[in-house]
Protein backbone atom coordinates (compact mmCIF):
# COMPACT_ATOMS: atom_id res chain seq x y z
CA UNK A 1 0.00 0.00 0.00
CA UNK A 2 2.86 2.63 0.93
CA UNK A 3 4.68 1.57 -2.12
CA UNK A 4 1.37 2.31 -4.39
CA UNK A 5 1.49 5.17 -2.31
CA UNK A 6 4.70 6.58 -3.63
CA UNK A 7 4.43 5.60 -6.81
CA UNK A 8 0.67 7.59 -7.14
CA UNK A 9 2.60 10.55 -5.47
CA UNK A 10 5.79 10.83 -8.18
CA UNK A 11 3.08 10.49 -10.77
CA UNK A 12 1.11 12.68 -9.59
CA UNK A 13 4.16 15.21 -9.21
CA UNK A 14 5.51 14.32 -12.54
CA UNK A 15 1.58 15.43 -14.43
CA UNK A 16 1.93 18.99 -11.84
CA UNK A 17 5.49 19.86 -13.34
CA UNK A 18 4.24 19.04 -16.60
CA UNK A 19 1.39 20.99 -16.38
CA UNK A 20 3.80 24.03 -14.73
CA UNK A 21 5.79 23.85 -17.76
CA UNK A 22 2.86 24.23 -20.54
CA UNK A 23 1.05 26.96 -18.05
CA UNK A 24 4.45 28.80 -18.19
CA UNK A 25 4.91 28.74 -21.97
CA UNK A 26 1.88 29.43 -22.41
CA UNK A 27 2.34 32.72 -20.66
CA UNK A 28 5.72 33.34 -22.32
CA UNK A 29 3.93 33.07 -25.48
CA UNK A 30 1.06 36.07 -24.32
CA UNK A 31 3.77 38.08 -22.81
CA UNK A 32 5.01 40.97 -24.87
CA UNK A 33 8.25 42.65 -23.71
CA UNK A 34 8.32 46.14 -24.03
CA UNK A 35 12.05 46.56 -22.04
CA UNK A 36 14.99 45.62 -24.65
CA UNK A 37 17.37 44.91 -22.13
CA UNK A 38 14.56 42.26 -20.70
CA UNK A 39 14.14 40.98 -23.31
CA UNK A 40 17.53 40.35 -24.46
CA UNK A 41 17.99 38.28 -20.88
CA UNK A 42 16.32 35.00 -22.39
CA UNK A 43 15.93 35.83 -25.95
CA UNK A 44 14.78 32.33 -26.90
CA UNK A 45 11.98 32.90 -24.94
CA UNK A 46 10.69 35.88 -26.71
CA UNK A 47 7.53 35.90 -28.69
CA UNK A 48 6.65 39.50 -28.91
CA UNK A 49 8.68 42.61 -28.54
CA UNK A 50 7.46 46.27 -28.39
CA UNK A 51 9.61 48.60 -29.07
CA UNK A 52 7.83 51.38 -30.14
CA UNK A 53 8.11 55.52 -28.84
CA UNK A 54 11.75 54.71 -27.83
CA UNK A 55 13.73 56.44 -30.69
CA UNK A 56 16.02 53.35 -31.77
CA UNK A 57 17.44 55.35 -34.77
CA UNK A 58 20.79 55.02 -33.22
CA UNK A 59 20.49 52.03 -31.08
CA UNK A 60 22.40 48.66 -31.85
CA UNK A 61 20.59 45.81 -31.12
CA UNK A 62 21.63 41.71 -31.54
CA UNK A 63 18.45 41.10 -33.48
CA UNK A 64 19.84 37.72 -34.15
CA UNK A 65 19.06 36.58 -30.86
CA UNK A 66 15.32 36.72 -31.13
CA UNK A 67 14.95 33.83 -33.14
CA UNK A 68 11.69 33.08 -31.66
CA UNK A 69 9.79 36.37 -32.39
CA UNK A 70 6.77 36.39 -33.97
CA UNK A 71 5.69 40.40 -33.11
CA UNK A 72 7.66 43.06 -33.43
CA UNK A 73 6.67 46.82 -33.17
CA UNK A 74 9.26 50.24 -34.20
CA UNK A 75 6.30 51.83 -33.93
CA UNK A 76 7.46 56.04 -34.13
CA UNK A 77 11.12 55.34 -33.43
CA UNK A 78 12.05 57.58 -36.28
CA UNK A 79 13.86 55.07 -38.71
CA UNK A 80 14.68 55.94 -42.00
CA UNK A 81 15.64 52.18 -42.57
CA UNK A 82 15.66 49.03 -40.98
CA UNK A 83 18.44 47.44 -39.41
CA UNK A 84 19.93 44.48 -41.60
CA UNK A 85 19.94 42.01 -39.16
CA UNK A 86 15.67 42.29 -38.35
CA UNK A 87 15.79 40.56 -42.00
CA UNK A 88 17.35 37.01 -40.65
CA UNK A 89 13.65 37.31 -38.20
CA UNK A 90 11.92 34.06 -40.09
CA UNK A 91 9.22 33.37 -37.81
CA UNK A 92 7.85 36.84 -37.76
CA UNK A 93 4.10 37.17 -38.44
CA UNK A 94 3.80 40.61 -37.67
CA UNK A 95 5.46 43.79 -38.04
CA UNK A 96 4.66 47.50 -36.82
CA UNK A 97 6.74 49.99 -38.33
CA UNK A 98 4.70 52.81 -38.54
CA UNK A 99 4.98 56.43 -37.76
CA UNK A 100 8.62 56.33 -38.70
CA UNK A 101 10.38 57.74 -41.83
CA UNK A 102 10.69 55.76 -44.46
CA UNK A 103 10.71 56.40 -47.90
CA UNK A 104 11.31 52.87 -49.40
CA UNK A 105 12.01 49.47 -48.58
CA UNK A 106 14.69 47.38 -48.44
CA UNK A 107 14.84 44.72 -50.75
CA UNK A 108 15.47 42.12 -48.10
CA UNK A 109 11.82 42.33 -46.84
CA UNK A 110 10.93 39.55 -49.39
CA UNK A 111 12.96 37.47 -46.67
CA UNK A 112 9.75 38.19 -44.31
CA UNK A 113 8.09 34.74 -45.69
CA UNK A 114 5.66 34.23 -42.86
CA UNK A 115 4.22 37.38 -42.66
CA UNK A 116 0.81 37.88 -41.81
CA UNK A 117 0.32 41.48 -40.79
CA UNK A 118 2.36 44.77 -41.56
CA UNK A 119 1.84 48.12 -40.29
CA UNK A 120 2.78 50.90 -42.61
CA UNK A 121 0.59 53.72 -41.48
CA UNK A 122 0.95 57.05 -40.98
CA UNK A 123 4.64 57.09 -43.70
CA UNK A 124 3.84 60.14 -45.30
CA UNK A 125 6.90 59.94 -47.36
CA UNK A 126 6.59 56.14 -48.49
CA UNK A 127 7.01 55.56 -51.74
CA UNK A 128 3.33 53.33 -52.01
CA UNK A 129 3.86 51.75 -55.39
CA UNK A 130 7.01 50.61 -54.86
CA UNK A 131 6.52 49.19 -51.90
CA UNK A 132 3.04 47.60 -53.01
CA UNK A 133 5.33 45.82 -55.80
CA UNK A 134 7.83 44.80 -53.23
CA UNK A 135 4.99 43.22 -51.23
CA UNK A 136 3.54 40.91 -53.71
CA UNK A 137 6.17 38.52 -52.56
CA UNK A 138 5.29 37.75 -49.51
CA UNK A 139 3.23 34.82 -49.73
CA UNK A 140 1.47 35.33 -46.22
CA UNK A 141 0.75 38.51 -45.60
CA UNK A 142 -3.09 38.84 -45.60
CA UNK A 143 -3.17 42.11 -43.36
CA UNK A 144 -2.21 45.72 -44.77
CA UNK A 145 -2.55 48.78 -42.75
CA UNK A 146 -2.06 52.31 -45.33
CA UNK A 147 -3.71 54.35 -42.57
CA UNK A 148 -2.64 58.23 -43.11
CA UNK A 149 -0.60 57.81 -45.98
CA UNK A 150 -2.09 60.71 -47.56
CA UNK A 151 -3.10 58.09 -50.54
CA UNK A 152 -6.27 59.24 -52.80
CA UNK A 153 -5.36 56.52 -55.26
CA UNK A 154 -4.06 52.67 -55.35
CA UNK A 155 -1.45 51.64 -57.28
CA UNK A 156 -2.10 48.83 -59.68
CA UNK A 157 0.02 46.18 -57.82
CA UNK A 158 -2.08 46.16 -55.01
CA UNK A 159 -3.96 43.59 -56.94
CA UNK A 160 -0.83 41.49 -56.92
CA UNK A 161 -1.48 40.98 -53.30
CA UNK A 162 -3.35 37.99 -53.72
CA UNK A 163 -4.27 36.60 -50.27
CA UNK A 164 -4.59 39.96 -49.03
CA UNK A 165 -7.85 39.65 -46.52
CA UNK A 166 -8.10 42.92 -44.87
CA UNK A 167 -6.71 46.52 -45.75
CA UNK A 168 -6.89 49.81 -43.98
CA UNK A 169 -7.40 52.48 -46.26
CA UNK A 170 -9.08 54.92 -42.89
CA UNK A 171 -7.67 58.49 -42.75
CA UNK A 172 -6.68 59.09 -46.39
CA UNK A 173 -8.01 61.27 -49.17
CA UNK A 174 -10.22 59.07 -51.32
CA UNK A 175 -13.23 60.37 -53.01
CA UNK A 176 -14.63 57.18 -53.83
CA UNK A 177 -13.93 53.46 -53.68
CA UNK A 178 -10.64 52.89 -55.21
CA UNK A 179 -11.08 50.51 -58.68
CA UNK A 180 -7.93 48.04 -58.37
CA UNK A 181 -9.47 46.38 -55.07
CA UNK A 182 -11.17 44.48 -57.51
CA UNK A 183 -8.36 42.26 -58.56
CA UNK A 184 -7.94 41.36 -54.22
CA UNK A 185 -9.73 37.98 -54.75
CA UNK A 186 -9.56 36.94 -50.85
CA UNK A 187 -10.61 40.50 -49.55
CA UNK A 188 -13.03 40.01 -46.75
CA UNK A 189 -12.50 43.30 -45.23
CA UNK A 190 -11.87 46.79 -46.43
CA UNK A 191 -11.44 50.19 -44.20
CA UNK A 192 -12.46 53.14 -45.75
CA UNK A 193 -13.22 55.05 -42.66
CA UNK A 194 -12.14 59.19 -42.70
CA UNK A 195 -12.07 59.56 -46.05
CA UNK A 196 -13.38 62.26 -48.78
CA UNK A 197 -16.01 59.94 -49.93
CA UNK A 198 -19.37 61.56 -50.70
CA UNK A 199 -22.49 60.56 -48.43
CA UNK A 200 -24.30 59.10 -51.80
CA UNK A 201 -21.49 56.71 -52.72
CA UNK A 202 -21.31 55.66 -49.24
CA UNK A 203 -24.66 54.03 -49.46
CA UNK A 204 -23.20 51.71 -51.96
CA UNK A 205 -21.82 49.93 -48.49
CA UNK A 206 -24.86 48.10 -49.00
CA UNK A 207 -24.17 46.30 -52.62
CA UNK A 208 -22.84 42.70 -52.56
CA UNK A 209 -18.93 43.52 -52.96
CA UNK A 210 -18.41 39.97 -51.73
CA UNK A 211 -16.50 42.07 -48.55
CA UNK A 212 -17.20 44.30 -45.92
CA UNK A 213 -16.62 47.95 -46.40
CA UNK A 214 -15.92 50.21 -43.54
CA UNK A 215 -17.10 54.08 -44.07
Amino acid sequence: MTKLFYLLLVFSLCIASLFSQQTADSLSLKKTFTNLQDALKNPDQVYRLDLSNQKLSNSVVNWQKFKNLEYLSLKNDHLKVLPAEIFGLLNLKTLDISLNDFETLSDDFVKFKNLEELYLNDEKNLNVPKTLKLLNKLPKLKVLHLEGDHLSTLPEHISELKNLQSLYLNNNLFKEVPAQIKGLDHLQYLDLNNNQIPVNLINMQQLNFGFKIQF
